[in-house]
This record gives structure tokens, sequence and C-alpha cells, in this order.
């Protein structure tokens, strides 16, 4: 036990021992109690006034919680779902969370409800939307992650678009169906991306004020490989779906290979957000951005900018950053694309990937272990033009989904749990991490217009209560979030 007592020590030689506290201002709520045992946070948002509504899911239900300026819990509501029902979206505006299930009563039926959960009222309502086929075992939706790229809502609030996959033995196609936001009532529906020798894979979707929907995914020109004799095997497709037409816009590769691009809507303008390779999609050379007019739905640039030696002095230290910077990186997913009041847009990517170890258990053998890897995170900000203004990375590890990021006074904040010091490796480099036997602290790692960084300590977690940021959500110059405990006791931190 000495021993590692003094080897916990040893590691905390080179930690940061004074560390700026954030800018931000720090408050908690009251703890409240739940009647039944919740897991993770399917939704929270915050309304103009201040009320907050979280959705919850149990282990057969769902929680709906209203709490009021204060954070205090002035509604809740469990509602029994069935075992065959399950979340696949949510969509917030004014003071509305619309809130989505899809329920398999067959194998090949499919019943898609909205959930209106009105904050001011504290009302409920479940809506059919309506009923689709599947063929046996397929998924209506797909391509899901955190930005939840199956729906979409207008920046006015008056529509929201959702797309359904509607892949089939011998082809593959997506209905696109636009709702009036007010009233549920199905505006239209169009099917496209429909293919039957070419695979089609979904990547993003947006809707503006007049309805207009923009679908973007990659088609694959050949089965299903993303490569071919050296060669990008695919192209994006943009579609921008109305209720009279549907345009397609062919946005092919040349040297460049691309995993998938991400839609952001800066006035007249689409810009396409992504990272490119040289070598293959999935690994990272530098980032991309694609600039379409709306008006005239044409390509006006391309911009392909490498990765900046800054990022590989976060990930690698200074002495070792110059051999690596014409690496690429591999294995990181968008998570965030967040836009600034100048119109500069903030691209955050995580790196995720899973290892399996065996575990021996004695003389009964052992077990094979699973293990999940949240990893360094790059960070790229693009000006309102297009072009790369700065890149940065942070040198990270964790087993769980562990940030949450949002933009304040055209600063990045990026909210995560670390070791209580932070550690100052000789390299340069700053370690997100835990240590063995070290304490937690939550960290408000903030960038400025520039790119420069701080390291901002928001709490030390010991004595006391743990919260996780990934759970959160940041509206109206406040970003709320949830304890860690899972119990039937909770509180919340609120960051101004």
């Amino acid at each position: 036990m000495k021993k590692l007592v003094l080897l916990a020590l040893l590691c905390a030689v080179n930690s940061i021992n004074s560390q700026t506290m954030t800018s931000l201002a720090i408050s908690e709520s009251e703890e409240y109690k739940d009647e039944v045992k919740a897991k993770d946070i399917l939704s929270i948002h915050t309304t103009q006034s201040g009320l907050t509504g979280v959705v919850r899911e149990a282990k057969r239900d769902l929680l709906f919680d209203v709490f009021d300026a204060n954070l205090k819990k002035t509604f809740n509501k469990v509602v029994e779902i069935d075992k065959n029902e399950r979340f696949i979206g949510e969509l917030f505006f004014g003071d509305e969370i619309k809130f989505f299930t899809v329920y398999a009563p067959q194998k090949t039926e499919r019943i898609i409800y909205c959930h209106i959960f009105n904050l001011t009222n504290k009302s409920l309502e479940k809506v059919k939307l309506f009923e689709a086929s599947v063929e046996k075992k397929q998924a209506l939706f797909s391509g899901g992650n955190k930005r939840q790229t199956s729906f979409a809502i207008s920046p006015n609030g008056d529509y929201f678009a959702l797309t359904t996959d509607n892949i089939k033995k011998h082809s593959n196609s997506y209905t696109v169906r636009v709702f009036e936001a007010s009233t549920l009532n199905e505006r239209y529906q169009k099917t496209s991306q429909e293919y039957e020798e070419q695979y089609y894979e979904h990547n993003d979707l947006s809707i503006d004020n007049e309805a207009n929907v923009y679908a973007l995914g990659k088609l694959f020109l050949e089965g299903r490989s993303q490569k071919k004799k050296g060669e990008a095997n695919y192209e994006f497709m943009l579609y921008k779906i109305s209720e009279g037409t549907v345009e397609d816009l062919k946005i092919g590769m040349e040297e460049e290979h691309i995993q998938s691009l991400n839609i952001s809507i800066i006035e007249n303008e689409l810009h396409l957000l992504g990272f490119y390779s040289e070598e293959r999609a999935g690994r990272i050379k530098g980032g991309c951005n694609f600039t379409i007019d709306k008006a005239q739905f044409r390509i006006t640039s391309k911009k392909f900018e490498q990765l900046p030696i800054e990022v590989f002095e976060d990930l690698y230290g200074e002495n070792r950053a110059e051999r690596k910077k014409d690496k690429e990186l591999k294995s990181f997913y968008v998570d965030y694309v967040l836009m600034d009041d100048q119109k500069n847009t903030y691209l955050l990517a995580e790196e995720f990937y899973i290892t399996t170890q065996y575990v021996s258990t004695g003389m009964n053998g052992g077990y094979v272990q699973t293990i999940y890897h949240y990893d360094d995170i790059l960070v790229f900000k693009f000006n309102s033009q297009g072009e790369l203004a700065w890149g940065r990375s942070i040198f990270k590890r964790a087993t769980s989904p562990s940030y949450n990021a949002f933009v304040k006074n055209n600063q990045l904040h990026v909210i995560l749990n670390s070791g209580k010091n932070l550690r100052e490796k000789n390299d340069g480099r700053t370690k997100v991490s835990q240590g063995f036997l070290e304490s937690s602290a939550l960290y408000d790692i903030v960038y400025a217009n520039d790119g420069e960084v701080s390291y901002d300590k928001i709490q030390d977690n010991s004595g006391n209560t743990d919260y996780v940021p990934f759970f959160g959500t940041y509206e109206n110059g406040t970003f709320i979030m949830s304890s860690a405990g899972g119990g039937r006791k909770n509180q919340f931190m609120i960051l101004k």
C-alpha cells in the first residue's frame, strides 16, 4: 500500500499546482428526489423564461420533469412505455420539447409517436405521427448520432423534418416527411435518394424557414467499399427537397477521401464541413469545407486545409510534433457543430475506438472485457468565409462519453471531468485524464477568439456532487448539467 501511495505522489510532481478558476458564474440547485430510479437523460432544454424540461429513461418508463428558474422541481410525470418502444430523437423550440419514439408491434410494423412536452403549461400529449412497414429486422432510422441526423427543425420553429430509411433487399432509399410544428399536420413527403444498384449512406439533415429540406449523404459507386483501386468509391450527394421538386447536387471526390460531412447554414450559403484524408476515409489530414449557394444550388468553393501544427503539439508535444505533422489521425467522430455571433463555425470530434482484454478470475478461468475509449478531441474553427481559422486538440483519456461544448461571448467552452490536477508533461502537453488513486475535478477548457487555450477549474469533485457534462444543455447563455448519481437523489449545476 505504501508503494501505491508513493507512486501517486510521484505522478503528481508535474501537475499544474496553481490553476485558474473558471470565469463562469457557478451555482447549484437543491437536491430533488425521484419516485422511480432513472437512467440516462434523453433530453434537457431551457425556455426563454427559465423553465427547464428534462426527459429521462427508467427501466420501463419515461420521466418528464419541469424545473423553475431556480431549478426546483414543479412538475413530474412518469409514463410507462412498451418494451418494444424506444427513443429515436428530440427537437426543441419555444416552450416545447418534441420527443420521438418508435413502436414495433410486429416484426415489419413501425409506429412513430411524437410526445409533445409543453414546459409552460406542464402538459404532455402523445400523438401518432405515421405508420411504416419495414422488411424483417431492418431499421427505420439509421445513421443517428449525438446530433440526431434524422431530425431537423426550421430556425423559426414552424416546420420540422424527419427522414426514414427504406432499405430493402434489392434497393435503398429515404423518405423525407415535413410537418407543421404547431399542428403536427404533414406538409408533404418525398421519397428520394432511391437506388437499386448503389448503396446510399445518410449523413445530415437540415430544413429552412420555407420548408425546404437539405439532405446530405454518401453514394457508393460500386458495392460498399470506401476505396477502389486507390480512389474514393463514392461521391457525396446533396438534395434540396421541397413540396414540388427534388434537386440533387453531386459533390465528387478528386484525390481526397472523406468519411462524412455536416451541414452548417450561414445566411444564403450551405457549408458542408468535415475532415479529409489523402489515404482513406476515416483518417484525417485536415479540414474541408464545400460552400453551396442556396439560391442557385451550386458549389461556389472547395477548401482543403491541412491540420495546423498546433494540433500535433497538443497531442504529441513540441519535439515530436514536427515528425508527426505529415501523419494522418484516425478514429475521430464529429460530436458538435457550433456557431458564434460572428458566423464562425466550430467543429469538435472525439477519438473513439474499442479494445478487449482478458480478465482472469483465478481457478474459474476468466472472461473477455470490452473497453470503450473516448480519447483525444479535435477542435477546428472555420471563419464565416469557410476558411480554417485555427485548429487545436485536447490530449485526453476516458472510458465513457465525457464532455460537452458551447460557445459563449464568442469563446468556445469545453466542459469535462479529469484528474484533480491536470498534468503538464515535460514536452509541453497538458494531459486531461485521471491518474491512479487520484480524485477528479470538473474543468472548463476555454478557447479564445485566436485559439489560445486556458484550463480553468470549476470544482474539485471530492466532497462535492459529481456532475456529467455530457448530459447537459446550453441555452439563453446558461449551461445546465445533471449529477452523476443515477439514483433517486439528483442535483443540477448551473454555469452562466
